[in-house]
């Protein structure tokens, strides 16, 4: 005789239902969460730069603030890392364009990371915060927005790809590592 679990199936496929697989509406809620986290937070510390919203310095003061950390055009360079933040993040926060909304964030704090090295890891004035939004950044580009996201209605992003996510990143560390070779 068989199980009760054995005889069930899949409407998909036909298949056996396994009660141990993955669910999928999990992985998404869980994508979600992580997305809007650091989306928003990337979005508001990009505002922050722009616009000084939410206590932050302004695009002059943040222009100031790159020129003495040794980038060339400071005040072009902050409103590159600001936009470059806000729209990431806001990318990230709908799930549009994902991989490469993960890529600019990913870019961005590793430049971030290489201002603050030397302070040791961990904060206030290590670099344990920017890794952690790098890293997560990374997944995000790699893993996909999971299917509560724009990228849903797109047909290029529809179903992700790895090599999507993996040339995204690829992008964004070569586009970081030419911003950081024209800091002094």
């Amino acid at each position: 005789m068989t199980s009760p679990a054995s005889t069930r199936t899949t409407p998909a496929t036909g298949a056996p239902a396994d009660r141990h697989a993955p669910s999928l509406p999990a992985y998404d809620a869980g994508l979600l969460v992580l997305r809007l986290a650091l989306g928003l937070t990337m979005a508001v510390h990009g505002a922050q730069k722009l616009f000084g919203w939410f206590g932050g310095a302004g695009l002059d003061a943040t222009g100031q603030f790159f020129t003495m950390s040794g980038y060339p055009s400071g005040k072009a360079m902050a409103a590159v890392a600001g936009l470059t933040e806000t729209l990431g993040g806001l990318g990230l926060v709908l799930g549009l364009l994902t991989p490469l909304a993960g890529a600019a964030v990913a870019g961005t704090m590793v430049n971030a990371i290489a201002v603050k090295w030397g302070g040791g890891f961990f904060s206030p004035e290590g670099v344990e915060y920017e890794l952690l939004l790098t890293a997560a950044a990374a997944a995000l580009a790699l893993t996909g927005p999971g299917r509560l996201a724009a990228d849903r209605f797109l047909p290029g992003l529809r179903a992700h790809r790895l090599g999507y996510g993996i040339a995204a990143v690829v992008l964004g560390a070569v586009l970081a590592a030419v911003v950081l070779l024209l800091r002094k």
